[in-house]
């Protein structure tokens, strides 16, 4: 079962200081993939961990899961050190490497679940009832029998999440777990992380390049760049942090004159002839609200929508402020 902030000894279930990994290659210059991170993580948390290819994400994965050791610094995961206590650390959390597989690929699925059943202790009764729970919820009942090999990207993924939550662990760290999938595919595997989350408390730890994953699964946000942290905030201090602004889009009774000089506010362009317009603000400044009430002074306003930042768009803004 998940582990209580008691069980792991404190009010972390990750807890990084000053981590750092140095990779030295033979006439090149030693390289700090990770350089000097300190963050933590509470139980019950979700964190996107993201950053450009090659910031570090994976190396501090793999620090965390003890899979590699670090050159100087500390970490701890569900209380305890990855490299020494990697057998025990098993246990308690999960992980999904996207391009990497921990099924069988010649057998059944069910065997696969089997094997991973027995690999982690759990007595008959618990394994079947967690895997009978796992197929139901990511609809794998039809794919059961047939070889990994002969599955889909998307069942195959979904067989991925179902493998690393099979012994419920307190933590899992998701490594680019949607990536080729389809629309519907990566639908159903965020709503199925957002029921387990809810009604397990399972603390989450992503990393994707696939913005829509941060958006529906994260509620905090931490930016590597270069091995370093370079925010760790929520998704709209995200957007703060570099001076994005929302958008209100207005639909109006009828065509109505470019809403230029409304207060603390830039038009963009208007559509039908000014029936629909748009209008850009920066949230520290002014409220949707507020815009919307000068908005209703000018023009009858039939509806509305609000636009916010696009966050492939702040995460690249941050890049260029931190070089």
């Amino acid at each position: 079962m998940p582990l209580t902030p008691a069980a792991i000894g404190g009010d972390s279930i990750i807890d990084v200081d000053r981590l750092t990994r140095v990779f030295r290659r033979r006439g090149a210059p030693a390289l700090a993939a990770v350089d000097g991170m300190t963050f933590q993580v509470a139980p019950g948390e979700a964190v996107g961990y993201i950053g450009a290819n090659g910031a570090g994400k994976s190396t501090t994965i793999k620090m965390l899961t003890g899979i590699l050791a670090p050159t100087a610094g500390t970490a701890r995961t569900c209380g305890f050190d990855p490299m020494r206590e990697r057998r025990d650390l098993a246990r308690h959390i999960g992980v999904v490497f996207g391009q990497r597989s921990q099924l069988w690929w010649d057998l059944p699925l069910q065997e696969s679940f089997e094997i991973l059943a027995s690999i982690h202790r759990l007595d008959a009764p618990r394994a079947a009832r967690r895997t009978a729970e796992l197929v139901e919820l990511l609809d794998m009942g039809a794919t059961l029998t047939q070889p990994v090999r002969s599955l889909s990207l998307g069942q195959r993924m979904r067989a991925e999440v179902a493998a690393a939550l099979l012994h419920e662990p307190a933590l899992v760290i998701l490594d680019e777990p949607t990536i080729g999938l389809d629309v519907l595919s990566k639908a159903s595997l965020r709503e199925f992380l957002i029921r387990e989350r809810r009604e397990r408390e399972t603390t989450l730890l992503l990393t994707t390049h696939d913005m829509g994953d941060i958006q529906r699964l994260c509620d905090r946000v931490l930016v590597v760049d270069h091995g370093r942290l370079a925010y760790d905030g929520t998704l709209t201090g995200l957007a703060d942090a570099v001076g994005v602004q929302r958008v209100l889009v207005v639909d109006l009774d009828a065509p109505t004159e470019a809403l230029h000089g409304i207060p603390h506010t830039r038009w963009l362009g208007s559509e039908g002839d000014g029936v629909r317009q748009r209008l850009a603000f920066d949230a520290k400044v002014t409220t949707a609200a507020a815009v919307l009430t000068e908005v209703a002074e000018r023009a009858g306003v039939r509806d509305l929508t609000i636009d916010e930042p696009d966050i492939e768009d702040v995460v690249r803004r941050i890049y260029s402020a931190t070089t």
